[in-house]
């Protein structure tokens, strides 16, 4: 956004449908397929509709919107001072769509447009909120239910769908004059914007086999045909045909045996059900037969993910002490950007909770008009008021969970009873932590003898900090009272649930390192919260997982900063129905037991091998606990529609390649990848083992990550999915990869096969 930007002139004000740009367009094949062809509110969103763009710079901007023949897309004008730009956004990236005021850019800079005109666009991962205003409510109700259809729809695709859907879309924008027919040209343009770097001998040999009519045009069955060539998934094909032998077909009694080598308990009722779920032929399914498309459908479903779909609902003990759980936490949650003089904003608030996050931050204070507001104390960062901070938690808090909350904050010792004037109502986290450290040294000054008593007197909150503290705060904060760390010695002699302290990120690793098993002991009784530096000024974030691994809970992190650490947490808190609360292992939440037995985890990046048979597969679940000797041999094989990273440049392709993390304890941490597969993003292959060795497995991420290699600088990010190691499902199973800020990436996946064996 540009700040001072004078008004367009006249000549360049938006077309509008009706002038020659918009008008009936006939839908496209996808439309069909989804049955929205005739769907009124669809036909007004492909004829488009001027709406205003309500921003907080540079004031409104009216735009031409057009939904695209893909049914996904849609296409608006951008502006750049003079200069116009097409640009666009998924269906399938938006999660979700607000009638009327509600959204803080509405509320501030929307006014002069009716509530009834109004909508927003709330996208999935860090982009923006999207204000719209429609010249009338009718247009308005067609954008938003034709939006709401869309996402319904594309949302109960299954992957070959998905992937079926948007290869017919490259088609359409490959097809330059619009008339249905694909030159060799087209084709190949086609090629370089699926990521593939096709031989043109071999491509030119491709589409004259589908070209039945000689006339050097694809149309209609022979696109189709085409089509279906590009989305074949040979690996897939192989699977399939080691199971089903000769005669291509699986009967009931070979699925389930392909279940079994998959490491589940799986039975021939279980197998005629999948048959009859997944199965495109009818003749086939009333046979209990399963052909290659329904194996597929199968294999791409959510039955088929790496994630285990137990673990997508609440289904860990949920009545366990505060202290026995790991809770997603924000450090500075109304910031958008960084700290010294970044924007704050309620939907930050939103972000954060709809993302599963349990424990949000307000720093607040005494505003100029007496109204209290939430910013970043002696910094440049905008004020909100808190008030709107409170209506959006209250709005959005308990999408997830109990609906109850718990005020964490400075606790006025008793003898204040009186009301008084406050000039703010907490500190800034920084300056907590300053004054701790300030007392702690105090304390460690005197004697490691000194009473409870002694240390009472020292402890309760000083004049200066109680005229700070407004008595209604003091009064709700009941269970997580703030106090200055009195140190693990006399924490552990003492210990006190209702109370939690506060680490800065450098003190926490100094308190691992000086003292881990006593920090590990502490955290089984007591709440503590980590935070990053105060003098991060971009507001980074820090490694988590060392914090996890010594038990700490509330391990606050900067959500508005993407990274691979915001990639971990949420990956840890991916699990138990993304409800923000994960319940630590057994050995972080009671005094050490038997240490657990190795964890070897084997993952081959390769064309995939018959197995050798191995009757009795244990689940993960059961494997990472137990003391039995399983072994379990592994796979993992392709990648599938990656997508492009340089779009702007046609014949950049990428060249890819796959690393495997683990995160967890120290001995744990490591690191493996393939070679790179020279300009093949639409579907490469590897020939590569990587295995790793665990001592917690219980405590371990995984971590997927493709990148573009790159031989003269950097390799750049393409995709990553990360996962509790507890919830992998082994045998062969898909990934869905996410964006760098968390969005998904459909259709683009990795299909792996993964096996454990414990020691």
């Amino acid at each position: 956004m540009i700040c001072g930007r004078k008004a367009r002139p006249a000549a360049e004000q938006p077309r509008s449908p009706s002038d020659g740009s918009g008008g009936p367009r006939r839908p496209g094949r996808a439309l069909k397929k989804m049955g929205l062809t005739e769907d009124e509110d669809i036909q007004r969103m492909l004829r488009g509709s001027l709406l205003w763009k309500i921003k907080s710079r540079g004031g409104p901007r009216e735009r031409l919107f057009c939904l695209q023949e893909d049914g996904a897309t849609v296409c608006f004008e951008g502006g750049f001072r003079r200069a116009r730009s097409q640009q666009s956004f998924s269906v399938m990236h938006i999660e979700g769509v607000r009638e009327g005021h509600q959204s803080e850019g509405l509320r501030k800079y929307g006014a002069a447009f009716p509530e009834q005109h109004c909508f927003t666009l709330v996208f999935k991962g860090k982009r923006k909120n999207l204000d719209l205003a429609a010249r009338g409510e009718e247009d308005a109700r067609h954008w938003v239910q034709g939006l709401t259809k869309l996402m319904a729809r594309l949302q109960a695709m299954s992957q070959p769908e998905k992937l079926d859907h948007w290869i017919h879309g490259v088609l359409q924008r490959a097809d330059r004059n619009k008339d249905n027919k694909m030159s060799f040209r087209e084709v190949k343009s086609m090629l370089r914007m699926i990521n593939i770097d096709m031989d043109d001998v071999y491509a030119y040999k491709l589409f004259k086999e589908c070209d039945h009519s000689g006339n050097e045009r694809l149309e209609g069955r022979e696109l189709e045909e085409f089509c279906r060539r590009l989305l074949r998934r040979p690996e897939l094909e192989e699977l399939f045909g080691r199971y089903s032998g000769e005669d291509c077909v699986l009967s009931a009694e070979e699925l389930r045996d392909f279940l079994r080598d998959q490491g589940e308990d799986a039975s021939l009722r279980q197998a005629r059900a999948i048959i009859r779920t997944y199965e495109l032929n009818e003749k086939a399914r009333q046979q209990d037969l399963m052909m290659l498309d329904g194996f597929m459908m199968y294999l791409l479903s959510a039955a088929g993910d790496i994630l285990n779909q137990e673990h997508t609902k609440v289904h860990q003990d949920m009545s366990q002490p505060l202290c026995h759980y790991f809770i997603s936490s924000s450090h500075n949650t109304y910031l958008t950007h960084n700290q010294i003089g970044g924007t704050s904003s309620t939907e930050a608030y939103v972000r954060a909770l709809m993302a599963g996050c349990r424990c949000v931050e307000l720093d607040c204070w005494e505003g100029s008009d007496g109204e209290p507001i939430v910013y970043h104390g002696h910094t440049l960062t905008s004020k909100i008021l808190f008030s709107d901070v409170i209506e959006s938690i209250r709005d959005y808090a308990f999408k997830k969970l109990k609906g109850k909350v718990l005020v964490k904050g400075k606790k006025l010792p008793e003898p204040w009873h009186e009301p008084q004037r406050v000039t703010s109502l907490l500190d800034p986290e920084e300056e907590e932590e300053e004054e701790e450290e300030e007392e702690e040294e105090k304390l460690q000054e005197r004697s490691s003898q000194q009473s409870l008593q002694s240390l009472q007197e020292i402890k309760p909150l000083q004049a200066k900090d109680a005229s700070q503290v407004a008595p209604e705060l003091s009064a709700v904060v009941v269970y997580c009272q703030a106090v200055p760390f009195p140190g693990l010695a006399h924490a552990l002699r003492h210990p006190r649930p209702c109370e939690m302290s506060s680490f800065s990120e450098r003190k926490a690793r100094k308190l691992i390192k000086e003292a881990g098993s006593a920090l590990v002991q502490y955290n089984t009784r007591q709440l503590s919260r980590i935070y990053p530096l105060g003098l991060k000024m971009n507001s980074s974030n820090y490694n988590p997982q060392e914090m996890w691994n010594a038990g700490c809970q509330l391990v606050a992190l900067n959500f508005q900063t993407p990274g691979y650490e915001m990639d971990l947490n949420a990956g840890r808190f991916l699990g138990n129905g993304r409800c923000g609360y994960v319940l630590k292992p057994p050995c972080l939440r009671s005094p050490p037991g038997e240490r657990p037995r190795r964890l070897v985890l084997h993952i081959r990046v390769r064309a995939p091998r018959p197995p050798s048979p191995t009757p009795g597969w244990v689940p993960p679940a059961s494997l990472l606990g137990d003391t039995h000797d399983v072994p379990m041999p592994g796979q993992v094989i392709s990648a599938q529609q990656l997508p492009k990273l340089k779009r702007e440049k046609g014949s950049s392709i990428v060249d890819p390649f796959v690393r495997v993390e683990i995160h967890g304890v120290p001995a744990d941490c490591s690191k493996q990848q393939t070679h790179h597969k020279l300009n093949n993003g639409f579907n490469p292959r590897w020939e590569e083992t990587l295995s790793f060795q665990l001592l917690a497995p219980e405590l371990a991420l995984v971590r997927f990550v493709v990148e573009d290699y790159d031989s003269t600088s950097c390799n750049d990010f393409v995709g990553q999915f990360t996962l509790p190691l507890a919830s992998v499902r082994e045998g062969y199973r898909h990934i869905h990869l996410l964006s760098k800020d968390g969005a998904s990436l459909s259709p683009a996946t990795l299909f792996v096969h993964v096996r454990c064996k414990s020691l």
